[in-house]
């Protein structure tokens, strides 16, 4: 896997939305998040669109994306917000192209199909880690931003992973791994089983988070991944935030850490809970595609790339 070049102060990055609209009072102060930080913003017709659940239609989504890439005068490429529709893309962007022109590549949630297809078609490193439109464009915590830096701003791996203050990674299943970290929503890892793009998991270290499902459809999801292999063949996994995840009727339903209990337990794979990693903050931003190891004893992760 190839890490691209980090970015300095003065670059040009493209701007683009993948997925679903965003708030027109959002998009300028996402732009000027991005300036704050030295970097020109260059900002697709994308971000501006408006398809019903969609940040503009198909074709043009996905030029924005192969537009940027394409282009040897910027040097990022940044999804202003998730939601839904970047799986819809993946058919129309030419990931020949984007072999040749490594670049940063940054986004979470929805934008997991692409980072899913972008890592195992290009074999590019690219970030899951927060966005200008959802988290940047308010004050956020210097934790976030530390690992925010850290990751796009230098090419020195992130070696382990601290704690923000009163909070604690836990362990699952206890046991060493290392591996080649895939992964990222869990509905979006699930969705592209089946599909040209699915996720390969043999010998990696698997990462999950969610946000607002109930506990029933995180056991369907993770029952899915089970069935077909995807947990099996990971050589452990890492669980993050599951945010707001909890049953309307608690006396009705397992609660989360029951089903990884009954479903993630049994397979005897190193695991870790509570990972700093998804849609809550602080979280840090993550190199999927890097390598990286579960120490199960002292419920640390350590990034070597």
């Amino acid at each position: 896997m190839q890490r691209p070049k980090p970015l300095k102060i003065g670059d040009r990055i493209g701007l683009i939305g993948a997925s679903s609209p965003t708030p027109p009072e959002r998009i300028e102060p996402a732009i000027m998040a991005l300036e704050s930080l030295g970097l020109n913003v260059v900002v697709g017709e994308s971000c501006y669109g408006s398809h019903g659940y969609l940040s503009g239609e198909d074709e043009l989504r996905a030029r924005d994306i192969n537009d940027m890439f394409r282009d040897r005068t910027i040097s990022g490429v940044f999804c202003i917000r998730g939601g839904y529709g970047s799986a819809r893309l993946l058919d129309l962007i030419d990931f020949d192209m984007i072999r040749l022109n490594h670049k940063v590549f940054i986004g979470y949630s929805d934008v997991t199909a692409l980072h899913i297809a972008i890592n195992q078609a290009c074999k590019l490193v690219t970030f899951h880690g927060p966005m200008p439109s959802t988290e940047l464009y308010k004050d956020i915590d210097s934790y976030t931003m530390e690992y925010y830096f850290n990751n796009i701003f230098a090419d020195s791996p992130l070696g382990l992973v601290k704690n923000p203050e009163g909070m604690k990674t836990k362990t699952l299943v206890g046991g060493n791994s290392e591996g080649i970290l895939i992964g990222g929503n869990l509905s979006l890892v699930t969705a592209s089983i089946g599909t040209k793009y699915e996720i390969d998991t043999r010998g990696k270290i698997l990462f999950l988070e969610e946000v607002d499902e109930e506990p029933y459809r995180i056991d369907r999801m993770l029952l899915q991944l089970k069935q077909s292999g995807k947990l099996d063949s990971a050589s452990g996994i890492i669980l993050g935030y599951f945010t707001n995840c909890v049953a309307e009727e608690p006396e009705k339903s397992l609660n989360l850490m029951e089903i990884f209990e009954e479903l993630i337990v049994p397979l005897n794979k190193p695991t870790i809970y509570d990972f700093p990693c998804g849609h809550s903050l602080p979280t840090i931003t993550m190199p999927l595609g890097g390598r990286v190891k579960i120490d199960g004893g002292s419920s640390g992760v350590y990034f070597f790339q």
